[in-house]
């Protein structure tokens, strides 16, 4: 679908609009390039950390009432810090399946996607479209802002759906013994996030920093060279994406203002929010952190608005209903504009 989508695209403009094809890609293929050198590296980095064996350690250091369902959550938002918010709704789906014996409820796997999403919104590598916007020359620091707003959802809507869950099905107590984390790769994460970094703010080029690490992981611990098999047709889907949004004309949104971004927020939940960042960077004039936690965090409120809950779905199937996904997470939408609230109070609006 993407590539039809694309290849019609790119006929169009250059066929009717007289698009110089040669010299629009020359100007895309580096933020073209990073992008799927990044997704197809953060598969390895998610697969590193869970052959690291924390998701089978955690749940048995976690509280047994409803504490623990929103300590998970806030895990997950930290893992989504610094991998991508699909690994860290995974991940947190897994270990949610092994604490409440597969008896998870609706309203708690959403929470698992917003708070995945909550979680990468103020990190350039937690989150496609923040990482989108730092290859395009936004500062990381700028996102830190919307962890104003991440920090607010995520409290009110953990509460609520950890109570939730813990009504439904306490979590079932199990041993971690005979369980051992993985510090060496721990180390490969820690050294893969650490490269990405270093080569950001060196060579404008994070994927280079990202891939130099996983060759020297090869050194440490067995590369899990079959990920990237399952990455690609994702990671190729998202680029043809971005292609296609630069493709469009930048007068297709709204003049950027902080009401166009939360409403940006529910249009993610509807639309893929690549394409939505990928216009906004073109178009400019926006407060990115703001931003970064709309579309980021929007594309909760629906199963299929942010790739996040497209995948915790094959996970828990009873998720692929969008009218049972709203009547279970109605807590992620109040929580949605609660955190866009504080965030417009306590650091204001700057373009």
């Amino acid at each position: 679908m993407a590539v039809v989508g694309t290849a019609a695209l790119v006929t169009y403009k250059v066929t009717w609009t007289g698009l110089d094809l040669a010299g629009h890609l020359g100007h895309e293929w580096r933020l073209m390039t990073n992008l799927f050198g990044l997704l197809m590296g953060f598969a390895l980095l998610a697969k590193h950390f869970e052959e690291s064996h924390v998701p089978k350690w955690l749940p048995s250091h976690l509280p047994s009432d409803w504490k623990g369902g929103f300590l998970l959550l806030l895990v997950v938002a930290g893992i989504s810090s610094f991998l991508d918010n699909i690994a860290g709704a995974m991940i947190g789906g897994v270990i949610a399946r092994r604490m409440y014996g597969d008896r998870v409820a609706l309203s708690f796997i959403v929470a698992l996607v917003a708070a995945s999403n909550a979680g990468g919104a103020g990190s350039v590598i937690g989150d496609t479209t923040t990482t989108m916007m730092w290859i395009a020359g936004i500062p990381a620091v700028v996102f830190l802002k919307a962890y104003l707003a991440a920090i607010s959802a995520i409290a009110f809507t953990g509460i609520i759906a950890a109570r939730t869950q813990h009504a439904y099905q306490p979590a079932i107590r199990t041993s971690a013994e005979g369980v051992r984390v993985d510090v060496g790769r721990l180390s490969i994460v820690a050294m893969m996030v650490l490269g990405t970094i270093a080569a950001n703010i060196a060579f404008d080029f994070p994927s280079v920093g990202l891939w130099a690490g996983i060759m020297v992981a090869t050194f440490i611990r067995p590369t899990p060279w079959s990920e990237l098999g399952h990455a690609l047709r994702g990671s190729l889907f998202l680029v043809l994406l971005v292609l296609s949004a630069s493709l469009m004309p930048i007068d297709s949104l709204p003049e950027p203002s902080w009401q166009s971004a939360l409403g940006l927020g529910f249009v993610s939940a509807v639309l893929d929010n690549i394409p939505l960042t990928a216009l906004a960077i073109y178009q400019g004039g926006y407060d990115w952190a703001v931003l970064a936690y709309t579309v980021g965090y929007g594309g909760s409120m629906i199963w299929f608005g942010s790739s996040a809950g497209v995948a915790i779905s094959n996970l828990f199937p009873q998720a692929k209903s969008s009218l049972e996904w709203l009547k279970a997470g109605w807590h992620v939408v109040v929580g949605y504009v609660l955190g866009f609230a504080v965030m417009l109070f306590l650091g204001g609006w700057n373009p």
